[in-house]
């Protein structure tokens, strides 16, 4: 369950623009800028039968897989183990968060 949107998209690259985002005094070089002419949720049913919302219906933590385990998964083709990708994040949370 995801939401939809429908609009328009275009690349941001004006510095005043993209000054007010700005974090730890570093100002994006780019931003996307959206305007979003409707939103929607496919099958608000499902949504709603998902109990998602719902504590109890949760995977205990330790079942859930890792955000690495994830991408690993789906880029399997490049031969990166969890733990790879695991070290490259910490490396990349610590040194280029911004």
């Amino acid at each position: 369950m995801k939401p939809y949107f429908n609009g328009k998209a275009w690349i941001v690259k004006d510095p005043e623009r993209l000054r007010p985002l700005a974090a730890f005094g570093k100002v994006p070089l780019l931003g996307i800028g959206i305007e979003v002419e409707e939103c929607y949720m496919h099958c608000a049913k499902a949504f709603k039968r998902s109990h998602a919302w719902e504590q109890q219906h949760w995977l205990p933590a330790e079942e859930r897989p890792r955000s690495a385990e994830i991408i690993s998964a789906h880029v399997r083709q490049l031969g990166l183990s969890p733990e790879d990708i695991a070290a490259s994040q910490r490396e990349s949370f610590t040194k280029r968060l911004y």
